[in-house]
């Protein structure tokens, strides 16, 4: 009965969801042909005992399109972007590094808690966001403030969030940097290492089954791909063929752990031909190489219905975070010549210059103009209360249980009694 349910469904036109799923699940083993034909392998049978030796491969090339000074090596690869959009891409680039400078230096003052920067990873941000539809969804890990920026979030959206204030898109219950945006399709970031790359892979599964047309992407680091959710979410993605980019940044290091503690082999990239997953090494740097390998690969997990890799080699010019001082790991000199000989914004701003978009008065202008936004809105921030204390007891569920609203009675008897031991006058009235 289940047998011919399933020739009566295919039949029926089904969509090439069902269809794909029907021809996974055919075999034709079988033990007389002169080719190996097992189920889990079709190929050729060898007399020799030979072992792969994985350094005697050839490694997976690295993508590029501009070199490090910002000369296009192959014109036919330059992405024919007009003056006014290549002048917006370095805008928010200049932004984001303001941003970044601004927010360190605030937290070192005591005026927020917690910041990330996201130095030397600019290019693979931007130029990722472009190449992506406004509806696809993003399941970003913490350095992807670019991405969410190039999206519309606006500055005073982002210094709400790390401030935590009533007007947060978290309403002050995560920590800084942690944003989150359901206007701009953009998953709310949690802490802990590699677990929205398993949560991508489902929403990518029900995209494929609405067929809407758009895809999935999640960020992460080389070093959140050595935690089993990752292996997990390639696995998944490839036995499943759902409409989903993996963009792994590999910036070189795994807060203080270098790749070379890392892993063996080559590199994430590798890993995808492994899970029978599309990839492609890009140099993360490149903001045009970026560009045309994420459009790529979201034509490819779209039109194709199947999961994409991307691994971006780039280089963390900035600490991990405000709580890190990345010279206990590393040399002042390393960070010196990457950021001297290899950095994506200089390398983007030479072609810019080149071209004659850029200037140095267009971009003085740019500096003073976000650097004015940004203390106007870091002021605003700082002056926007807190959310009410009470605040901490929704949104845990659609309703508020009873034993949330007796904690909620109880937390609220505890103020009343105590006032004076609490800055009550930071926080929205109750």
């Amino acid at each position: 009965m289940a047998s011919l349910k399933l020739i009566q469904l295919w039949n029926k036109k089904s969509t090439s969801f069902y269809r794909s799923l029907f021809r996974r699940n055919l075999t034709s083993a079988t033990s007389i042909s002169d080719k190996a034909s097992f189920p889990g392998y079709k190929g050729e049978f060898s007399t020799e005992l030979q072992f792969i030796y994985p350094e005697n491969n050839s490694q997976i090339q690295c993508y590029r399109v501009m070199n490090r000074k910002g000369n296009i090596i192959d014109p036919s690869h330059e992405p024919q972007f007009d003056h006014k959009t290549l002048l917006n891409m370095y805008t928010y680039m200049n932004l984001l590094a303001k941003f970044d400078i601004i927010m360190y230096e605030a937290q070192r003052q005591g005026r927020i808690s917690f910041y990330m920067q996201n130095h030397g990873e600019t290019a693979a941000q931007i130029g990722s966001a472009a190449a992506l539809d406004s509806q696809d969804l993003i399941y970003a890990q913490y350095r992807e403030s670019g991405v969410l920026m190039y999206r519309g979030f606006t500055i005073q959206q982002f210094c709400d969030q790390i401030y935590g204030n009533s007007n947060s898109s978290c309403k002050g219950k995560q920590m800084p940097v942690h944003y989150g945006s359901k206007e701009f399709n953009f998953v709310t970031i949690s802490s802990p290492l590699a677990t929205q790359i398993p949560q991508a892979v489902g929403s990518a599964y029900a995209y494929k089954r609405k067929q809407n047309g758009l895809c999935v992407i999640t960020y992460f680091g080389e070093g959140a791909a050595s935690e089993g959710d990752a292996h997990a979410a390639m696995n998944f993605a490839s036995v499943f063929d759902v409409p989903l980019i993996f963009f792994c940044r590999n910036n070189g290091y795994a807060i203080s752990t270098p790749v070379k503690e890392q892993y063996r082999g080559d590199g994430i990239a590798a890993r995808g031909p492994a899970y029978g997953i599309v990839t492609i090494r890009v140099d993360g740097n490149d903001l045009f190489a970026v560009y045309n390998a994420t459009r790529a690969a979201r034509q490819i997990a779209i039109k194709e219905s199947r999961p994409v890799l991307i691994e971006a080699m780039t280089y963390r010019l900035g600490h991990h975070s405000t709580s890190d001082d990345s010279t206990a790991y590393r040399s002042v000199d390393e960070i010196n010549l990457w950021e001297k000989g290899d950095n994506p914004m200089n390398r983007f701003r030479n072609y810019l210059f080149r071209k004659g978009i850029l200037n140095e008065k267009i971009e003085e202008e740019l500096t003073e103009e976000h650097r004015k936004m940004i203390m106007e809105s870091i002021t605003k921030s700082e002056r926007t209360k807190n959310m009410k204390p009470t605040e901490m007891f929704l949104d845990v569920f659609d309703r508020p249980s009873q034993s949330l609203l007796k904690q909620q009675n109880e937390f609220l008897d505890h103020l009343k009694q105590n006032k004076e031991h609490y800055p009550l006058d930071t926080y929205e009235k109750l």
